[in-house]
């Protein structure tokens, strides 16, 4: 077996010619994140197509149902936008009086709309407010995080997207300078300083996509393999961050939280 890679470095306008060229060489199996499935779900009805989802796959397009796939592509959807609820949730506890919450976001991303109306609906239950920057170049980051300031948030959530997680040690420097309690999707935020981060498991994720990769390889069809849920969530609290912030965490996400770096 070869593994062949492509990087489109975010720029989502060249996923069309990278896919178009494994469409022309035959290649066994497409597997990405959402771009790339949407993409190859455009290119081929043949080639079997595994991705990697923080959406649901029905409402993509990319398959007929969860548990019946039905055409060329099946993976794991690991639900970043229906997790917003749970981060907002977890917000609260760590910080009960915040009710003006900031969420930088990348328009560019799919799943972006998704999340930031999964955010949008549940703040208002939780007494919060959520006002939204959007970011999606090296220099937006920057100004994003400055007009974020002049809103004065009690806290952000940076909304999940490859972007992002690429560019992770300049967001926590970012938010560290700024001194904004941050939410994020993934552990990789908090092991790079950020504060807090709750989400799916990314390792397990790509694990569980590449055992499907495996079994297609061996003869399986996406259409008879259901699309798999995350099987670990991570709640990850970076405890040195919380202490420059002037934050003590409760000792209810202490007790919760399944990774505590100190």
């Amino acid at each position: 077996m070869a593994v062949e890679y492509r990087y489109a470095g975010n720029h989502y306008e060249q996923l069309r010619a990278l896919v178009a060229e494994f469409v022309n060489r035959q290649i066994a199996v497409i597997a990405g994140n959402t771009p790339v499935a949407l993409a190859a779900r455009k290119a081929t009805s043949t080639i079997p197509i595994v991705f990697l989802t923080g959406a649901d796959p029905v409402k993509l397009g990319l398959v007929a149902s969860f548990n019946r796939p039905g055409g060329n592509a099946t993976g794991v959807s690991f639900l970043t936008a229906a997790t917003e609820t749970k981060r907002l949730g977890l917000l609260r506890e760590l910080l009960p009086k915040a009710t003006v919450i900031g969420a930088l976001a990348d328009p560019n991303f799919p799943t972006t709309a998704g999340q930031l109306k999964d955010l949008q609906d549940a703040a208002p239950t939780l007494g919060q407010e959520i006002h939204v920057v959007e970011a999606s170049t090296e220099s937006q980051l920057d100004s994003g995080f400055a007009t974020l300031a002049q809103l004065r948030p009690h806290a952000v959530v940076v909304v999940g997207s490859p972007f992002f997680t690429g560019r992770r040690e300049r967001l926590v420097a970012l938010a560290d300078h700024y001194r904004m309690p941050a939410m994020y999707s993934w552990r990789e935020f908090p092991a790079a300083g950020g504060l807090i981060s709750y989400g799916a498991s990314f390792t397990d994720a790509f694990r569980q996509a590449g055992v499907y990769s495996g079994r297609i390889l061996k003869g399986e069809k996406p259409a008879d393999l259901p699309v798999l849920m995350p099987t670990k969530f991570e709640l990850v609290i970076n405890l040195k961050t919380a202490k420059a912030l002037g934050l003590e965490i409760p000792d209810r996400l202490l007790a919760l939280a399944d990774e505590v770096i100190e």
